[in-house]
């Protein structure tokens, strides 16, 4: 049986997958063409799957041979050029073997002699030589390649594209998690200065492997069903398409969490209760896909382009920028849009929770301390609680050395977090120019006749920031439009004091009634 990949490459008989050669509609046309191209896409989003299976396609329809191979055997090599060169050569014809390529395709062995910096040049042109069809080469994980070893490698391609291509490799593809102009960073030169010294710009242009679309999402879904009976409702299905926005692993993922490793529980149809539970499971394993994010955010590229996100702030007029919103969307935390905003709403759940957890863990109240006999969360203690805890660790906490404008927002999040977590949900609005952070408290509780029913309790956040005029006003009208949209009739509105003059934490932090411009009333913090 079938079955939701989340490690390693998809394969037809064992896992649920689209079919891999849509996933990149443009390359087969360039490789006709004798390109050389760039694919990168943040992993893991499915790119081996997609160049295997093309590269499969390509070999069996008898035109070309082409062989996915992996340069990870280089990372550690660095500078070594000639090891370097030995190692991808080695690589080339472990994939070939394993292919099991016949004898008149198989490459050179041994590999002809040279001298290091000219061994991948000399070995593939021996190839190309003896091979009756044209060689496309799909260099999977070049980023991985370091220093000069990085360096030679794309040298030895150019070279071999410009100055001898009717007795090189026909078409190379790059494949990587970044663009070409980040792998001069990664060889130790500046990205920003690209121009005609690149090793490779001869390329036509990057291709990116997209996310899946909703059509996608639930063509993979219903195989699961077609297979097994299990059916996904709708509304599972749009739950599922929400939270991922269809990023490839966190779709598999969803999926695999429900029917892979709650599949004893979970029998009949997957409702989005499932999806939201298995959300929550994925979102605190941080799977190893995850953790490869998070050690992204403390760099400082990374960090100027998320913190205006996470704070609502205009983002600075570093002239970076540019530089930093690229290299961030080909990670993939980041839409690829225009718009400034998370990939994801899980990936913006497990970055907000880590940049987060610091204040978690000084809370030393318990969730069930604050809730009361029906399940509903004692809100008005909530906040009464996490006011004394501001007077207490504020000033330590938001004096961070990372993400400083958003600092104060971040504590807010972390102690609902450590009091809400488990039984129930803290839904976010953040965003670039937004000004404020926009929050849902979502409680599941039963109602006096046993019924399920729902708490809703909304927050919003302000930050009164240096040399700026009290937000106060502001923020009424825009909790006053937040609670028009949420059908509430009353909510809270924080408002955090960043200013150098402001007076000690103890003494401006203070409880008040405060109305909004339609007439609410409505509590406000000033913090």
């Amino acid at each position: 049986m079938r079955y939701f990949n989340t490690a390693g490459p998809c394969y037809p008989d064992l896992h649920y997958m689209l079919p891999a050669v849509d996933r990149l509609p443009s390359a087969r046309e360039y490789i006709e063409l004798g390109f050389h191209f760039a694919v990168y896409v943040p992993r893991p989003s499915g790119k081996t799957t997609a160049l295997l299976g093309l590269a499969q396609e390509l070999t069996a329809g008898g035109k070309f041979l082409a062989l996915s191979f992996s340069c990870e055997v280089g990372e550690p090599l660095r500078d070594d050029v000639g090891a370097v060169e030995n190692a991808l050569l080695e690589s080339i014809r472990l994939s070939a073997s394993v292919r099991g390529l016949p004898l008149e395709l198989m490459p050179p062995d041994p590999w002809p002699d040279a001298l290091p910096g000219m061994r991948l040049t000399v070995g593939l042109s021996a190839w190309t030589k003896q091979c009756s069809r044209p060689l496309v080469l799909f260099f999977d994980e070049i980023d991985a390649l370091q220093g000069e070893g990085l360096l030679s490698v794309l040298r030895q391609l150019r070279a071999g594209f410009t100055q001898n291509r009717q007795s090189f490799v026909h078409s190379v593809v790059l494949c990587g998690l970044r663009d070409v102009r980040d792998y001069k960073a990664a060889s130790g030169g500046d990205p920003t200065r690209l121009g005609t010294s690149s090793p490779f710009n001869v390329k036509v242009r990057s291709l990116r492997i997209g996310d899946f679309s909703k059509a996608e999402v639930t063509e993979l879904f219903r195989q699961h069903t077609a297979e097994t009976g299990q059916e996904f409702d709708d509304k599972a299905i749009d739950l599922a398409f929400y939270y991922t926005q269809g990023q490839p692993w966190l779709v598999n993922a969803l999926a695999w969490e429900i029917t892979g490793v709650d599949r004893m529980r979970v029998r009949g149809t997957i409702t989005i209760d499932h999806i939201e539970q298995a959300k929550e499971r994925l979102i605190l394993a941080r799977a190893t896909h995850l953790d490869s994010l998070i050690v992204k955010l403390n760099e400082p590229r990374v960090q100027r382009v998320l913190e205006p996100i996470i704070a609502g702030i205009e983002p600075g007029g570093d002239l970076t920028l540019d530089d930093d919103l690229g290299y961030v969307r080909d990670l993939g935390l980041i839409a690829q849009d225009k718009a400034l905003r998370f990939a994801n709403p899980i990936y913006q759940e497990v970055i907000v929770r880590i940049l987060g957890g610091r204040t978690e863990t000084l809370v030393t109240a318990t969730p069930a301390s604050f809730r009361l006999p029906d399940g509903r969360i004692d809100f008005p203690l909530l906040l009464s609680e996490f006011a004394e805890f501001w007077i207490q660790h504020g000033d330590v906490l938001a004096a961070r050395d990372n993400y400083h404008e958003a600092a104060a927002q971040l504590v807010l999040m972390g102690y609902l977090h450590r009091v809400v977590n488990g039984a129930g949900h803290v839904d976010r609005e953040v965003g670039v120019g937004r000004g404020r952070i926009d929050l849902l408290v979502r409680q599941p509780y039963l109602d006096g006749e046993g019924r399920k029913a729902l708490q809703r309790e909304a927050i919003e956040m302000k930050i009164w920031a240096d040399r700026r005029a009290d937000p106060l006003t502001q923020g009424l009208a825009q909790l006053d439009g937040y609670l028009d949209r949420l059908g509430l009739e009353t909510g809270t509105l924080v408002v955090f004091d960043r200013r150098p003059v402001a007076e000690p934490i103890a003494e401006r932090t203070e409880f008040s009634s405060a109305r909004t411009p339609s007439g609410r009333e409505v509590t406000l913090l000033r913090a």
